[in-house]
């Protein structure tokens, strides 16, 4: 049973996890840059750099994201299309169930962009992104911190430290590979993982997987897995918060691959 008054630690990937969007994506349309897909994925492929960090990484190498200054990572965070009820989710975070969770965002996105595009629903100190270090000119010199693979378990572990919480008293929503480690970290304190796409290597990992354009959608495994309410309990939450659960489905979903030997076996007959 939870103590009443308990404190958690509640982290959240962004790309794609708050938003709908892949900031690199959005900034390399906004400079008229093509290929941007095809960039990371090379640079996925020969294992240069940490899951997650390729953004960080052309802005440093590539020449046609040379010109980038801190006005347009602010200027793509206008553009991100977010998911749904982020600030509500914010606010019942803050007392759900009697307890207070801490929102954290945790992303190898560039910190100007994140910090633009959840201007007034999480505050700057609880947003760590990737941060650069920048020239007198304005160009990005280099990297002062990049939380993408194992870089996010720093970060998550800081934090864990700064509270004072219990290693169970976390939870941690992703939706990328570059989630994997941290995921993985979590799990082995007891913690709650949520991965918010069918993403193939980190929903086996991930305890409960959820599919939906609302943030506030992640209340759903917290509710169940924390406090072990029930749907009916559920469903009246959601509504005393404007929020109607329409659809609830509960799906497993088994991925099968199945590769035709050269000879099929005969059944042995006795």
């Amino acid at each position: 049973m939870t103590q009443p008054g308990k404190q958690y630690l509640f982290v959240s990937d962004f790309d794609q996890t708050l938003s709908f969007n892949d900031s690199g994506l959005v900034l390399s349309k906004l400079l008229g840059v093509n290929g941007f897909e095809e960039r990371v994925k090379g640079l996925s492929e020969i294992h240069l750099v940490q899951q997650g960090g390729e953004l960080a990484y052309l802005l440093l190498h590539d020449p046609e994201f040379r010109c980038v200054r801190k006005e347009h990572l602010s200027a793509v965070g206008k553009q991100i299309r977010l998911k749904q009820n982020i600030a509500l989710l914010s606010d019942v975070l803050k007392d759900l169930n009697g307890h207070s969770f801490s929102f954290h965002v945790v992303s190898a996105a560039p910190e100007e962009v994140i910090q633009s595009a959840l201007e007034g629903i999480i505050p700057p100190d609880h947003i760590h992104g990737t941060r650069f270090h920048y020239a007198a000119s304005g160009e990005i010199e280099s990297i002062i911190r990049l939380p993408a693979g194992y870089g996010k378990v720093a970060v998550v572990d800081g934090l864990r430290s700064q509270m004072r919480i219990g290693h169970d008293s976390l939870v941690y929503v992703g939706d990328g590979s570059s989630d994997i480690h941290v995921m993985l970290h979590v799990n082995r304190l007891d913690g709650l993982t949520i991965a918010v796409s069918e993403n193939r290597y980190l929903t086996p990992i991930a305890k409960r997987t959820i599919l939906s354009e609302n943030a506030c959608s992640v209340l759903v495994p917290m509710l169940e897995e924390l406090f072990y309410w029930d749907s009916t309990k559920i469903r009246t939450f959601f509504e005393t918060h404007g929020l109607v659960l329409q659809e609830w489905d509960k799906i497993r979903t088994d991925s099968i691959t199945l590769c035709q030997t050269a000879a099929p076996s005969q059944p042995t007959v006795n």
